[in-house]
């Protein structure tokens, strides 16, 4: 049977709905008329007529109505109601049904919205806790600390994990928010709740939203507290802290006589913070297991080592693609302390892979000295992200392991090939430069620099190095290498490299490269094509 042609939704509100000229929703299939003269509502009830098109499946528009107090009533167009417009009112029903269900009833519970005005006057210390399930994954609800079990989105037996925001001088939500709930409840079946301590963090003076970390950590300590008396497990609470919120968290902990399962600190917040005893900020004896990522040290966060093992992206400072001078306004402040939140949303979205390798330096790593990770074995060296259980037990045996990677600019933030290169030098004249090598694969080539310090070539001399590649070519044909001296005037002298070895690090299945004996000329590029090469030499 064919059956084609839109109906009609006449959906009554019980409450006056703002009409509005007829437009298309581009983000459903739904199109909205408002009818010029509405006979049978009441005077205080509000006709809204929704014209659904039935050649796809129908989607709730995006209102901020509740579909408890909907009323549906159907008039067909052009004859008889029809088995697939029946279909489709149905489809829209079991919808409401289970927005329904999902909330409970009622509006949502939004995370507090200020601005700079809140901010100048400042704010009082006021915690919200909103929980979020896959069943509520976008319409948050308030928690209270007494009587859980009544609240019948709350689990106690589910994993809970705990997002808490840091300093918010302008008062607006953090714009991650919504971002880190959806990919937490794709790790595991678990209550997210977001701690929504903006009023306190939101003040112009930020020693008064650091006085209130204590205080905002004595409320939500009691809230565990309650949780564990309904039957939670203190070992499975997970608090992830941003900046202000790591300390926050640590302080929750140390109240919790550091019975917390994890804690994870996002760049935890260095002003106000780095010449604190360990009991007065974020440290690994908060909590059963701490992991720490560090981006921006030499500003917003916090220098040293905090956790069980601490992740440095590009040495903890200065990423890339974030600003250098004050006139790119206000991304030049915040950029580099964001990105931990960017890039811990990347790991747990599984759209990047960051490996940390055991160092004492990122100099040491990009020198490539630290390229292995025999102390973890037979699993790799540890990966940023929600699933650590790998390597938790040998880190706890380790005590504190500091972990280095670096990334790119952008969005999946990943390098995508990293060789080590080793290379033995015979050259009559000391020179130093740095090395520029770029790989080819048909018309691709892809180019690293390493330039993070000087190198010295003399007549045989073992030199390591570590290459980062932006892009992965499936099959290397050819390499191409520079070594710049900087010297523009004089003669070019020879530089011999009687062999240079290529050990792929992220791709395993990869044969080692090899050449031997190319004669170079200082700041003339020289190719060659590589050849396998025993992996004992």
């Amino acid at each position: 049977m064919d059956f084609s042609g839109p109906f009609l939704l006449r959906l009554v509100l019980s409450e006056i709905f703002p009409r509005r000229d007829a437009d298309q929703d581009p983000d459903s299939n739904l199109f909205y008329s408002s009818p010029s003269a509405p006979s049978s509502p009441s005077p205080s009830f509000q006709t809204l007529t929704v014209t659904v098109d039935t050649s796809l499946p129908p989607s709730l528009p995006q209102t901020s109505f509740s579909c408890s107090r909907l009323h549906v009533t159907t008039s067909p167009l052009g004859g008889r109601m029809r088995c697939r417009k029946l279909l489709a009112l149905l489809g829209l029903l079991v919808l409401c049904e289970g927005q329904d269900q999902s909330g409970s009833g009622g509006s949502c519970d939004n995370f507090t919205d200020l601005d700079l005005s809140h901010c100048f006057l400042g704010t009082s210390l006021y915690v919200r806790l909103l929980l979020y399930t896959r069943s509520n994954l976008d319409c948050g609800r308030e928690l209270r600390h007494q009587r859980l079990s009544e609240q019948p989105l709350f689990n106690a037996s589910r994993p809970t994990a705990f997002v808490i925001h840091g300093y918010r001088p302008t008062g607006a939500p953090p714009i991650w928010i919504d971002h880190i709930v959806h990919l937490l409840a794709k790790q595991d079946d678990m209550n997210v709740i977001v701690v929504d301590w903006n009023k306190g963090a939101a003040n112009l003076n930020y020693f008064t939203a650091v006085t209130y970390t204590r205080q905002a950590a004595h409320n939500l300590t009691g809230f565990i507290l309650a949780m564990q008396e309904e039957g939670a497990s203190l070992s499975s609470v997970h608090l992830i802290g941003v900046s202000l919120g790591a300390h926050l968290a640590g302080f929750v902990g140390a109240n919790l006589k550091g019975k917390i399962g994890r804690i994870t600190g996002l760049d935890p917040a260095g002003p106000m913070f780095t010449s604190a005893t360990a009991d007065q900020r974020l440290d690994p004896s908060d909590a059963m297991f701490v992991d720490v990522l560090h981006t921006d040290m030499n500003s917003f966060g916090l220098r040293g080592a905090h956790g069980h093992i601490d992740f440095y992206a590009n040495g903890g400072v200065d990423q890339p693609g974030c600003p250098k001078t004050i006139f790119a306004g206000k991304s030049y402040f915040v950029c580099d302390h964001q990105r931990s939140v960017f890039l811990y949303l990347c790991a747990l979205n599984r759209t990047c892979s960051l490996t940390g390798y055991p160092c004492s330096s990122y100099s040491s790593f990009l020198e490539g000295q630290c390229l292995q990770c025999e102390a973890f074995r037979p699993a790799s060296c540890p990966v940023l992200g929600y699933d650590l259980s790998r390597w938790r037990d040998t880190l706890l045996k380790l005590g504190q392991t500091r972990v280095f990677f670096s990334t790119t600019a952008t969005l999946p933030y990943r390098i995508e090939l990293s060789y080590r290169v080793d290379m033995v030098t015979w050259n009559q004249y000391l020179r130093w430069g740095v090395v520029y090598i770029r790989l080819h694969s048909g018309r691709m080539s892809t180019e690293a620099q390493i330039d993070q310090k000087l190198l010295r070539f003399e007549q045989y001399t073992s030199t390591r190095l570590l290459a980062q590649f932006d892009e992965d070519l499936p099959q290397i044909q050819k390499i191409s290498m520079r070594i710049s001296t900087g010297n523009v005037i004089g003669p070019r002298y020879k530089i011999r490299l009687l062999r240079i070895r290529f050990t792929p690090l992220d791709r395993p299945e990869r044969s080692l490269m090899c050449r031997f004996d190319v004669i170079m000329e200082e700041n003339v590029e020289v190719a060659f094509r590589p050849s396998l090469c025993d992996s004992h030499l």
